[in-house]
Order: structure tokens, then sequence, then C-alpha cells
């Protein structure tokens, strides 16, 4: 399982142990990665992702899951996420030629 952010695209970054004597060695650095379930208010059902706490929060600050994806570029989704944000489109657009 990658460890990339399904909705940022966030991944691992490389960097340096920096010990005392200044010595450097190559190091990792993961992003905090969290399986959640977000409901999306337009599908009525519960999505579960594979997210970064920073993702996590962004969502909240939008106003939930539909707003988020809403704005988010098409490159920086994975998979699944542009699938359920296509899905969104179509009942948004629906819905707007009802009205």
């Amino acid at each position: 399982m990658s460890r990339v952010c399904e909705l940022t695209g966030k991944g691992p970054m490389v960097g340096n142990n920096v010990s005392h004597a200044n010595n450097k060695t190559k190091r990792r650095y993961l992003p905090n990665l969290n399986n959640v379930t977000l409901q999306s208010e337009a599908l009525g059902r519960g999505i579960k992702l594979r997210i970064c706490s920073a993702a996590l929060r962004t969502v909240d600050h939008r106003g939930g899951l539909d707003k988020f994806l809403e704005k988010a570029k098409d490159t920086d989704l994975s998979a699944s996420a542009l699938k359920i944000k296509k899905e969104i489109a179509k009942l948004q657009t629906a819905q707007a030629a009802e009205a």
C-alpha cells in the first residue's frame, strides 16, 4: 500500500538525520495517514479514504467532502477520489437541470 494521501497527493519526503558530529544519513519523512470515513451529502453515504491529517483539517475547513472535491485539482486526487468527484458532479448537474 503506497504512503500517499488520496485527497492531496502528499507523499514521503527525503531528508537527512544529522548527528551531533554532523554526520548525515538519509531518512524518509512519511505523511501522517489515517483511515477515515467521510460523509458525502450529495451521495448520501460514507466514503472510506486514506488521507493525511492536514487534508482532514482542510475538508472540515471547507465544509465537507463535497465542497473539498469541488475545488480540488484532478492531478492531486487518487483514482478512487476522482471517481467520487465525478459522481458528485454528475448528481449536482442533474439536480441543477431539474430546477
